[in-house]
C-alpha cells in the first residue's frame, strides 16, 4: 500500500495502488486554534451528516454544513469548552447537543460545566444554551445505550478526580450519565482510581446493550450494567511503566476477519500504538509504533472494503503526521495519510458523501484545522 502527499490547499489526491483504498483530501477550516473534538451529526435533518467542530482555545462552537461546509455558530461566550455529543432529534428532526466546558486538567480549577443546546427554530441561527451540571475535569461525552431500551443516555466520564493534582491525579474519578429529558446526574459505581483520558461506548458482550471502556492510569476497564448494577472489570493493564507512565489514553476497537482487537495511544498523551489481541485467552500487547508525539485520537474502520478494520492515528505534537495501519497477515504496515498538515486532536469514520464508503474527518489542535479525507474506494482511475 502506497499513499502519496500532494500539494494543492483544499483538495487533492493520495492515491494507493493495486486493491487499497484512495482517498482525496478537502481542508474545511484553517482557523480552529485549539482544535480538539470534531463530531458528525445531522444538524438541518437533510439526510447528511454535518460538521460539529469544537476548539478549547475558540470561544465559538460551530457546526459546517455539508456538502458546501458553509459555517454557522452554535453558541459563542463559552470558554475551554472540552466536549460535545448529539442526541435523539425533535419533532423536526433536529438533535440537542450536550456540551462540556470551563475545563481545565487540575481539578480545582475546572468548573467542569455541562449544558444542553437547543436551536430556536433555524439550526443555522444560534442556539439556546441551558446548563444541567457542573462535575470539574467533565471531559469526554457520549451516548450509551445502557438498558437495550434504545433510549440511549448521556455518559459523562471526568479527567480526574475532585481533589486530584499532577503529576499522578491519585483519587477516584467520577463517570456519570444523564437520561434526556430529565438531565438529572447518576453515578456510575465502582469508579476508576487516578486519570482517566479515553472512552468507548460498544456492545462489548454481545448482550444487545451497550457497555462502557474507559482508558486510563489503571488500564482499560469495562463498565456494565446489569440488574440494575453496575460492575467493573479490567481489561488489560496497559503501558507497563510505572505510574503516572502506565496504563492507556485512547482506545478503539475493530476485528480482522472474526477475530476481535483493541488498539490503543500509550501511555497518556504517549508515543505508542498498541495492540492487543487474545491469545490463550489472554490479551497480549504489541506496541506496533513508537514515534508519536503527544498521541491522542485513535479509531478502526474497514477502509479498503477488504473485511478487516485499519486503525487511524493521530498525534498533536513533533511532525503532526495522521497514520493508517493495515494488518497484511503477519504485521502491521504503517502508512502516512496526511505528511506534515495534520496535529489530530480527534478523528472521526463516517461516510460524508452518501456513496457508502467510510471517510475520514480529523480535526487539528496545532495545525487550527479541520479535513476531510474522501475514500474513493479500491478501484477507479488514477489521478
Amino acid at each position: 500500500m502506497i499513499f502519496f502527499r500532494c500539494s494543492a490547499a483544499l483538495a487533492c489526491a493520495l492515491l494507493l495502488h493495486g486493491a487499497d483504498a484512495r482517498f482525496r483530501e478537502h481542508t474545511v477550516a484553517t482557523d480552529l486554534a485549539g482544535g480538539y473534538q470534531v463530531v458528525a451529526a445531522d444538524l438541518n435533518h437533510d439526510g447528511r451528516p454535518d460538521l460539529i467542530a469544537l476548539s478549547t482555545r475558540v470561544h465559538e462552537l460551530v457546526w459546517f454544513e455539508n456538502p458546501t461546509w458553509e459555517r454557522h455558530v452554535l453558541v459563542s461566550g463559552v470558554t475551554s469548552m472540552i466536549n460535545c455529543v448529539a442526541v435523539g432529534a425533535d419533532a423536526e428532526g433536529i438533535p440537542e447537543i450536550v456540551l462540556a466546558s470551563e475545563f481545565n486538567n487540575v481539578a480545582n480549577k475546572s468548573a467542569g460545566v455541562v449544558s444542553v443546546l437547543r436551536h430556536d427554530g433555524d439550526p443555522r441561527r444560534p442556539w439556546k444554551t441551558t446548563e444541567i451540571d457542573r462535575i470539574p475535569t467533565s471531559h469526554r461525552l457520549r451516548l450509551a445505550n445502557i438498558d437495550g431500551s434504545g433510549k440511549p443516555v448521556v455518559v459523562n466520564a471526568a479527567l480526574t478526580g475532585p481533589e486530584a493534582l499532577p503529576p499522578d491525579y491519585r483519587g477516584e474519578t467520577p463517570l456519570v450519565f444523564y437520561r434526556p429529558g430529565v438531565w438529572k446526574r447518576e453515578t456510575i459505581q465502582p469508579e476508576n482510581n487516578g486519570l482517566v483520558h479515553g472512552i468507548l461506548v460498544l456492545d462489548w458482550d454481545g448482550d444487545g446493550r451497550d457497555e462502557i471502556l474507559t482508558a486510563g492510569f489503571e488500564g482499560i476497564h469495562w463498565f456494565k450494567l446489569s440488574g440494575g448494577r453496575w460492575t467493573r472489570t479490567t481489561i488489560v493493564a496497559g503501558a507497563p511503566d510505572p505510574w503516572p507512565k502506565s496504563g492507556s489514553s485512547d482506545i478503539a476497537v475493530g476485528r480482522i476477519g472474526k477475530e476481535r482487537f483493541i488498539a490503543a495511544i500509550e501511555p497518556w498523551h504517549g508515543n505508542q500504538v498498541a495492540i492487543y489481541r487474545q491469545r490463550g485467552g489472554a490479551w497480549q500487547r504489541q506496541a506496533i509504533d513508537t514515534s508519536l508525539a503527544d498521541g491522542h485520537t485513535i479509531a478502526t474502520a474497514d477502509l479498503d472494503g477488504s473485511g478487516n478494520d485499519m486503525v487511524v492515528a493521530g498525534y498533536r505534537g513533533g511532525s503532526h503526521n495522521l497514520l493508517l495501519y493495515r494488518y497484511d497477515g503477519a504485521a502491521w504496515k504503517r502508512q502516512v495519510l496526511d505528511d506534515g498538515g495534520m496535529g489530530a486532536a480527534a478523528c472521526a469514520v463516517t461516510d460524508l458523501n452518501g456513496d457508502r464508503r467510510p471517510d475520514i474527518v480529523c480535526i487539528g489542535s496545532a495545525t487550527a484545522n479541520l479535513k476531510w479525507y474522501e475514500n474513493l474506494g479500491a478501484t477507479g482511475p488514477q489521478q
